[in-house]
């Protein structure tokens, strides 16, 4: 099945519209329009038109101007446009489209985005559009005695024949300035044809850096080698900026460009590759703490930036790397582990993500690609990155690969890493194709809260995304609750809900200890499930003398927390005293059975004094 089956005509028209400008950009566009042509999309006099044309501005207004007619006149046969175009064939010769394909693929492009309202020149008043069409004809007039008068020239450059497109009339004066581009040097173009792009320049590129010219070798900057040639002399970017005179900008990434742009934006859009250029620095300035290494004036790093203090690190470690090989072995190791193509990140299913201030974790098995698949796990609910992005900086637009950070690195690492990998557009999983029911479970947890287990006969919370079995959540849900159709709130929820207005006043400890648990088991249920919950691995939830044959030996009277959750769950306490002694006593055993164990003794200290506070701040105790 074509991908496209998926999309209306009216979106798939909305997406060419929208992406009309950049496909009139391409570069020798002959093959894209004969492929037009072969599908009867376009008629043979304005393909021979286009085709002819020379110049490559005329070149693209041309077929600015026929896919313009295309939308105009041809729209009912949109899905045949996008299906002849994306053809593997069609696609390797056009990056562009290749890129739109994938839009379409992975959700980036976003339907349901508002455009503004289209304004068309028609809309103007009668006597306007009387005297427009009149202007037009005018235009057209001086154009025909313009390309008369042309034919009567020889010139190095061929006679262009142009069809302005509908949306830009050019006058005779314009003409001539784009004829003059046929003449211009290569580079002069670069700011519209993104020379780096090219697969001329796929292995170096020319650079400038005040008055000097050189040619800079794209692998060699990637390595961290002497990578610029000036008359057969090599330099680093930093000894060539020094070469040029701008050594005092100390920013060889800013004062280094390529046709007017600063290698900076390159490497940041992707374009260029150095070593260290992410997160490198502040693991160069852990290395060289000393002042033989790296020695900085005062009110220096009032004048660099941290693009220049990270290239001052970079050469340090150049000069320094036969005599430290140590500083080496560390720093490799710092990539190593910033990598998120490692075994580390490999292995990993749950990965915590940051986007402005907002915290959350991203489940590896929940994640499908941008809007589909719930798969960040936020403190309140499960979310799509998009609506991620949008909780945390109310942006809509498509940059949550590289707005959600993994340890500050961007998500499309991860992507790119093949470690997160976005579903086709025809993946007809739970997440890409939810039904009414799965859309339902994907705002709770996959497993239980208290004891981690697995997805079955779970019990949802509708005001959390928490989920239980129905025995570890307390009280026990009974399975006529579930079955009568209404919403069923956990202890969590309903504690939260009205812990406001359950005290009017503090206590002391005496007067809470010695109360009815009765009146109170709201509270004692809500703070065995906060422990159950702290205790992530489960290691006071059981009986330890099911797995410690000695234990009793040490311990005379063993406690755990399933059977301080069982004995209020059969109402076996009659004071708020009884349970918190049983709750301290699991404790006490701790701290006898693992005097000689550090790790367990620390466990239960933490999970101690977890329990205490939680104590206090539940039953509004002053000390």
């Amino acid at each position: 099945m074509d991908p496209l089956d998926f999309l209306e005509n009216k979106e798939l028209l909305r997406f060419f519209r929208c992406n009309k400008t950049e496909m009139s950009c391409m570069e020798n566009p002959h093959t894209f329009l004969s492929q037009l042509r072969d599908h009867n999309l376009i008629p043979e006099d304005r393909y021979k038109k286009v085709s002819r044309m020379k110049s490559k501005d005329n070149l693209k207004k041309g077929l600015y101007g026929v896919l313009d007619w295309l939308e105009r006149e041809r729209s009912q046969h949109i899905k045949v446009f996008w299906g002849c175009v994306f053809r593997d064939t069609i696609m390797n010769q056009y990056p562009k489209l290749q890129m739109m394909r994938n839009s379409l693929m992975d959700g980036s492009f976003h339907f349901t985005t508002q455009l503004p309202e289209r304004v068309e020149k028609e809309e103007q008043g009668e006597g306007k559009r009387k005297e427009l069409s009149e202007d037009e004809e005018g235009e057209k007039k001086r154009d025909d005695s313009v390309k008369k008068k042309r034919k009567l020239r020889s010139s190095v450059c061929n006679d262009d024949e142009e069809e302005p497109g509908p949306s830009s009339k050019l006058t005779p004066s314009q003409k001539k300035k784009s004829k003059k581009i046929c003449f211009s040097p290569l580079l002069k173009n670069a700011e519209k044809n993104a020379v780096w792009t090219w697969p001329l320049f796929k292995s170096q590129l020319q650079i400038t850096c005040g008055d000097q010219k050189g040619i800079l070798i794209r692998a060699k900057l990637a390595k961290g080698e002497k990578c610029i040639v000036v008359d057969k002399q090599w330099f680093t970017p930093t000894e060539f900026e020094k070469f040029s005179g701008k050594g005092s900008h100390r920013n060889w990434k800013w004062s280094i460009r390529c046709s007017d742009t600063p290698l900076a934006t390159l490497i940041q859009e992707g374009h260029l590759k150095t070593v260290g250029y992410k997160c490198r620095e502040k693991a160069k300035r852990s290395l060289f703490p000393s002042d033989h290494l790296i020695t900085v004036e005062d009110g220096d790093e009032d004048d660099e930036d941290e693009e220049s203090n990270l290239e001052k690190d970079e050469q340090v470690s150049s000069s320094s790397k036969e005599t430290s090989p140590e500083v080496t072995d560390v720093e490799g190791e710092t990539e190593e582990q910033m990598d998120p193509g490692s075994s580390r990140a490999s292995s990993q299913t749950l990965f915590k993500v940051t986007c402005g201030d907002l915290a959350g974790t991203l489940h590896k098995k929940r994640f499908a690609s941008g809007t589909c698949g719930k798969s960040i796990r936020s403190e309140t609910s499960w979310m799509t990155p998009v609506e991620f992005l949008k909780e945390a900086s109310c942006q809509t637009d498509a940059s949550w690969k590289k707005d959600i950070k993994w340890e500050g690195e961007p998500l499309n690492d991860l992507i790119q890493a093949d470690i997160l990998r976005i579903h086709s557009l025809l993946c007809n999983c739970r997440l890409c194709k939810p039904d009414s029911t799965d859309l339902d479970d994907q705002k709770n947890d996959d497993e239980c809260l208290i004891c981690k287990g697995g997805e079955e006969s779970l019990v949802e919370c509708d005001t959390c995304p928490r989920s239980f079995h129905q025995k570890c959540h307390l009280p026990h849900v009974d399975a006529a609750i579930l079955g009568d159709g209404g919403q069923w709130v956990c202890t969590f929820c309903v504690f939260t809900s009205i812990r406001d207005c359950r005290y009017g006043e503090e206590l002391q400890r005496e007067a809470a200890m010695s109360r009815q648990i009765s009146q109170h088991m709201l509270e004692c249920q809500y703070l065995l499930l906060c422990l159950r919950t702290a205790d992530e691995e489960n290691t006071f939830a059981e009986d330890p003398r099911l797995y410690l044959s000695d234990y009793s030996k040490v311990v005379s009277s063993p406690m755990w927390l399933c059977k301080v959750a069982d004995k209020l769950q059969e109402q076996l306490y009659r004071t708020v005293g009884g349970f918190v002694s049983d709750v301290q006593l699991i404790f006490t055993n701790c701290a006898s059975y693992n005097r000689e164990n550090a790790d367990f003794l620390a466990r239960g200290n933490r999970l101690k004094e977890f329990f205490d506070r939680e104590f206090k701040t539940v039953f509004s105790i002053c000390e």
